[in-house]
């Protein structure tokens, strides 16, 4: 898909410098760039290569004076870092949506519709009752269950398991591998030692403009009526592991390869680190920052609270802690130097 430097300056609130006429159909970093391909301009360090640079446009600040003669075209803008971002958005978008049309083999089940420019990949299946909106993506070997809501311009990568009665919202993306609505891990202790299961009878809601990474697991809850939510904005990495009756507020950033425990809810605009550890039944304030590799065991009531370590706590305490601990064997070899005086001065006759 090609378009002009003018179409593109224009998408961008931008002005050009030089032929607005030419041809734009690719995206690249500056120093490597081709004709017919958009570069920009952020850092100071990198301005050498606009002068040699191949890129038919670069994306510039407004401000922007060159030192030499260019041989490219300008867009001036406000800020060309997020200016390049938003055609980055809009490329993937492009390249996202492409797909429509059904193949086959796929199956779709008694009473189930699906809205305009739909695609449904080979091997896909989806059950009874199930609602798929507009512009939804399904990729090959995706599993739908029944009575499933699939809100407009979602894409399901390969591979992707929703179970039945789950909702997810408009404009989310489910990367590969992710399992929506499966059991949570419910077993009840018997007197012989063994445990019993736990039929999980809840669902799962994710609302719009979520992010699933690939092989994530979001359980459902326990009974019926119940759901696991996760709500607007969230953004989950890859290999996270969401338990039953969890919920995660809006705007929630969470890293790879953490996990929180049932029936915890984590408030609005918190920032997860990886490998951080959750345990059941607490509550999360709003914004709260959570270090990587962290173990929360109590739950978090002050907004805004940075914290760090297993079992955590606030992030100067603990850098403060860690100066210390890092300390320890030399700390632990002078002592052991000074019990050595203090024994031998004794030994000498001396009181102290």
């Amino acid at each position: 898909m090609e378009f002009t430097i003018q179409q593109i300056a224009a998408m961008l609130g931008g002005q050009v410098q030089g032929n607005a006429q030419g041809k734009i159909n690719m995206l690249a970093k500056i120093q490597d760039a081709k004709p017919g391909q958009i570069a920009f301009l952020s850092n100071p360090k990198y301005e050498q290569y606009i002068y040699s640079t191949q890129a038919s446009a670069v994306i510039v600040k407004k401000d922007f004076v060159p030192k030499k003669e260019l041989q490219t075209t300008l867009i001036l803008v406000e800020d060309p870092y997020s200016s390049f971002t938003v055609l980055l958005e809009e490329y993937h978008k492009m390249i996202s949506f492409q797909k429509v049309g059904i193949e086959e083999p796929s199956f779709l089940g008694r009473g189930s519709t699906c809205g305009d420019n739909i695609y449904r990949g080979a091997f896909s299946y989806i059950g009874s009752n199930v609602k798929i909106g507009d512009n939804v993506k399904i990729h090959p070997n995706t599993f739908v269950g029944d009575n499933c809501i699939i809100g407009n311009n979602t894409i399901l990568h390969a591979g992707v398991k929703i179970y039945s009665d789950s909702k997810i919202g408009n404009n989310c993306v489910i990367h590969a591998g992710s399992v929506v609505g499966s059991d949570g891990f419910g077993f009840a202790p018997q007197a012989d030692g063994t445990y019993k299961t736990i039929p999980q009878l809840g669902n799962v809601i994710i609302e719009d403009n979520v992010v699933v990474g690939a092989n994530t697991v979001i359980d459902c809850a326990t009974l019926f009526g119940d759901a696991t939510i996760i709500r607007k904005g969230v953004k989950l990495d890859n290999l996270i592991q969401i338990a039953h009756n969890v919920e995660i507020g809006k705007n929630t950033v969470m890293a790879a390869q953490s996990g929180v425990s049932g029936s915890t809810k984590i408030g609005e605009n918190c920032i997860i680190a990886g490998q951080v550890g959750i345990a059941g039944h607490l509550v999360i304030a709003n914004k709260t920052g959570i270090g990587a590799q962290a173990g929360i065991s109590k739950s978090i009531e002050e907004e805004g609270e940075k914290i760090m370590g297993s079992p955590a706590y606030d992030v100067k305490d603990y850098y403060k802690s860690y100066a210390v601990f890092k300390k320890l064997p030399e700390l632990n070899q002078r002592l052991r130097e000074l019990e050595e005086k203090v024994l031998s001065y004794k030994s000498n006759g001396h009181s102290l």
